[in-house]
């Protein structure tokens, strides 16, 4: 059971938080947080907040379970461009010079991991000793 929030118009520039959420894509929720609390790029902070709202509804949904027991991770992060703010700056000779202040929308799911079954345990095993060898 997979759960979803999603945080729109965040005034920062897609890329930079491309950057940040290829981190914490895939990783198990309590390292992605721990992670994101102690970021020192700008965007960890919503990011962080955003994927604690992804916990609490996941908890939401799966009433009487707790998201500490059911190993959580971070299933997909997607970070999209937002509505861009147009403004000039003063330039050399009467001139103005277009900014563009970016903006972006991150949608964040959260899943329990995957139990894995006996046969495909195995062949990971087997491809894991094919590539030390």
């Amino acid at each position: 059971m997979e759960a979803v929030a999603k945080l729109r118009n965040h005034p920062t520039s897609p890329r930079k938080m491309r950057l940040l959420v290829d981190e914490i894509r895939g990783l198990q929720v309590e390292k992605a947080l721990a992670l994101l609390e102690h970021h020192p790029q700008h965007s960890a902070v919503p990011l962080h907040k955003l994927l604690w709202s992804a916990v609490k509804n996941w908890e939401a949904k799966n009433e009487g379970q707790s998201a500490a027991d059911a190993s959580l991770i971070v299933k997909t992060v997607m970070v999209d461009g937002g509505r861009t703010l147009k403004r000039m700056r003063p330039a050399p000779q009467g001139r103005g010079y277009r900014v563009r202040k970016r903006s972006n929308h991150v949608t964040l799911v959260v899943d329990t991991k995957p139990a894995e079954t006996k046969k495909e345990a195995k062949e990971a095993k087997k491809l894991a000793k094919q590539k030390t060898n």
